[in-house]
């Protein structure tokens, strides 16, 4: 079954992006999100990211903390880093330990954006950023993200744009400390491999062949980065996704690039 993709203009997003995505609209696309097409929500969700200039300071709630306030699930997401212009960077934690009165003081002066750790990146960059982390993308890069299915993100800081801020909500689920490495990792190899699997999401990167260690899913979603993908005699280009309950039937030719995106059971048990 073939995803449908939803494209998002945002303050801060591309005009040059992908014919597919949007390119020949003229418009700023910032979010390009593959959804089911007659709308049945999805326990993961996977889009794409084109960035022109920084997205606001933010943070996500954890399990715990959604359900508190009435949603199914948190937020854990994980980034591809697939273009990063030179220089560009990614807001990760903050360079020290910060108590939440500090922080507040930080956002209303505007100082918080020095605050930030931002770490430089580049292609093949994976970046697993866990709940209650304060974040924020840089300008110049194409993200592929994958995250728990929910929508809710509460802006700390926005550079004076005209939107909603949520600091009260924010300070409440933030973690006031740097960010969390240890499930990072890189493709810039160009080799197959498993980037995630769990707590609430699984993914893989699949170039030319599927990685080793795949879990038994039956509930798969592919997104194509780049070549032309087959399965079960359909054909998917670059920037299309799609969903099917088996990798039986699945071509992927030496030049292809395929993200591999799966529901863990712990985030649907906890879902439900």
């Amino acid at each position: 079954m073939k995803l449908t993709a939803c494209l998002s203009e945002k303050p801060w997003g591309q005009v040059d992006v992908p014919a597919q995505h949007g390119g020949l609209l003229r418009k700023r696309i910032g979010e390009v999100a593959f959804r089911h097409p007659a709308g049945v929500e999805m326990p993961v969700l996977v889009k794409y990211l084109y960035t022109s200039e920084r997205l606001s300071i933010q943070v996500h709630p954890d399990n715990t903390q959604a359900q508190a306030a009435g949603y199914p699930c948190g937020k854990d997401e994980m980034w591809i880093v697939l273009d990063a212009e030179p220089g560009a960077t990614i807001g990760l934690g903050l360079k020290r330990e910060c108590e939440p009165a500090c922080f507040a003081a930080a956002v209303l002066d505007g100082s918080v954006v020095d605050l930030i750790d931002w770490k430089p990146v580049r292609r093949g960059d994976v970046i697993y950023n866990s709940a209650g982390t304060i974040h924020a993308a840089g300008g110049g890069l194409v993200l592929l993200e994958v995250q728990q299915s929910l929508d809710l993100t509460y802006r700390l800081f926005d550079y004076g744009r005209p939107r909603e801020l949520h600091l009260e909500e924010g300070l409440r689920v933030s973690r006031f400390g740097r960010h969390d490495g240890s499930r990072d990792c890189s493709i810039a190899d160009g080799s197959s491999r498993v980037l995630a699997d769990g707590p609430y999401f699984g993914s893989a990167w699949c170039a030319g062949g599927l990685p080793t260690g795949l879990p038994s899913s039956r509930d798969w979603q592919l997104v194509v980065v780049s070549g032309t993908v087959r399965h079960q005699g359909e054909s998917y280009q670059a920037g299309q996704a799609f969903h099917s309950t088996t990798l039986a039937g699945l071509e992927l030719p030496a030049d292809s690039e395929l993200l591999l995106a799966w529901p863990v059971q712990e985030a649907m048990a906890q879902a439900a």
